[in-house]
């Protein structure tokens, strides 16, 4: 018997066939990648400008901004409006805008048809999203009040309700797809992303799904809400430098900069892709997740819970620290998270032989500055890209490297993937304490 299941030579009896499919951890692999970042609207344009070491970070124009301590950001720069038809978009507010595009990319690109599940080629009850977003429509909110306020009650838009929640986001996708497995939103803080993917991950493991649509959006380029982190001052204030002002693991990082964005991939079961001739990218093979409990915004500079879920991917995957090729790391230029999160992984790569070759690791925050809830959706694309091609993007920013820092953190120019590890782990961690982390297998 397996979990109370009876097997035969590995087989299942008749009649089981249901319940064990509830019971039996299947590999999970990637096999489609959407994007839109301040890189561009798709995929190929992500990785070409992470190469290429281009910067989406730039002044915001706009009397609203005028007055703001802080004038930069990293916006997407196509009008996401212009990408679907526009009905459609009017229903939907600009985080879940970017997330139809990326989920239209990701499907897409694993080989399916946008009306695969609506006319019966894809099982629509066993597709599913799973997508995560801090603030998801509030800026329609604040816009509604600001109507309301300055022209009274009848010119709040009928929609501002439903275009308000974070989850829009996933059900947006579920209805632009006609997916009808389930419709999950996860907000973790800076981690939502990350967290959504590994989410998916165990609905497919174990049984829920056969295949899933995961990652984070987010578009909150506001002055409220850049006010609101400026008066924190977790901003960078290089309003006159833009393009240097995001400084992952840089010894003059000074904060982080907003940005905006969508990063999706598609998750199968293994044997559900191959029985479609599916390309697979990698395999999923583990997430893991933990807390602080230490602060409402500041990480625990021990670094500790980051560690937590550090070695809970590791366990999840089947795999050790000798199995790690690169870390894409969260590191959003901010002092504090910096050096805890270098500090956490210091401790986690001990068991690496790091003198005869020391773990790379990149983090993608100077390119397009923190897309927050979108933040870990991206990055997964991007790690599972760099396994795909074998390539670490550099650090952008990242001029004169903290000594403090204590990693091998990949500057100037990409550096090929090292032949003797597998696994890429991407990390995310946000406010509040939430870590999470994604293992990917070559």
């Amino acid at each position: 018997m397996f979990n109370g299941v009876h097997l035969n030579d590995g087989n299942i009896r008749d009649g089981d066939a249901e319940e064990a499919r509830f019971r039996r951890p299947r590999r999970v692999v990637v096999t489609g990648l959407g994007a839109v970042t301040p890189l561009g609207a798709d995929v190929p344009e992500l990785w070409q400008g992470l190469l290429d070491g281009r910067c989406g970070v730039r002044e915001l124009a706009g009397e609203e901004f005028a007055d703001q301590p802080v004038r930069i950001a990293a916006p997407v720069t196509v009008d996401p409006a212009t990408l679907i038809p526009r009905a459609q978009a009017r229903r939907m507010n600009r985080s879940a805008l970017l997330a139809v595009i990326a989920a239209r990319e990701a499907w897409q690109d694993a080989g399916l048809g946008l009306a695969d599940a609506q006319e019966g080629r894809v099982a629509a009850d066993r597709a599913g999203i799973s997508m995560g977003t801090i603030i998801g429509g509030a800026p329609v909110l604040v816009d509604a009040d600001r109507r309301l306020r300055d022209k009274g009650p009848r010119y709040v838009p009928p929609l501002a309700a439903a275009m308000t929640v974070p989850s829009q986001a996933a059900s947006q996708i579920s209805i632009d797809l006609h997916l009808t497995g389930e419709a999950r939103t996860v907000t973790s803080a800076c981690a939502s992303g990350t967290e959504a993917i590994g989410n998916a991950i165990d609905r497919i493991r174990y049984g829920h799904l056969d295949m899933a649509l995961a990652g984070g959006s987010e578009a909150v380029l506001t002055p409220t809400v850049m006010g609101a982190f400026a008066a924190m001052r977790a901003l960078s204030t290089r309003n006159d430098e833009p393009y240097g002002a995001s400084r992952p693991f840089d010894k003059a990082r000074d904060g982080f900069v907003h940005g905006e964005g969508a990063g999706v991939l598609l998750l199968e079961a293994e044997e559900h892709a191959l029985a479609r001739g599916a390309r697979i990218y990698c395999e999923a093979a583990g997430w893991g997740l933990s807390a602080d409990a230490h602060h409402m915004a500041a990480p625990d500079p021990t670094g500790a819970g980051i560690v937590r879920a550090l070695r809970a991917a590791l366990r999840d995957a089947d795999a050790t620290t000798r199995d790690i090729a690169h870390v894409n790391a969260h590191a959003t230029a901010t002092v504090e998270g910096d050096l805890a999160e270098a500090r956490a992984l210091r401790e986690v790569l001990e068991g690496h032989d790091a003198a005869a070759r020391p773990v790379p690791v990149t983090s993608l925050k100077g390119h397009f500055g923190h897309l927050q809830g979108a933040a870990g959706g991206v990055e997964a694309v991007a790690s599972v890209l760099t396994l795909h091609h074998g390539l670490i993007p550099p650090t952008l920013g990242c001029e004169n490297l903290d000594d403090a820092i204590g990693l091998d953190v990949v500057t100037t120019v990409p550096r090929p993937v090292p032949e003797d590890g597998n696994l890429v782990l991407s990390n995310s961690f946000g406010f509040g304490g939430h870590n999470a982390v994604l293992a990917f297998r070559r």
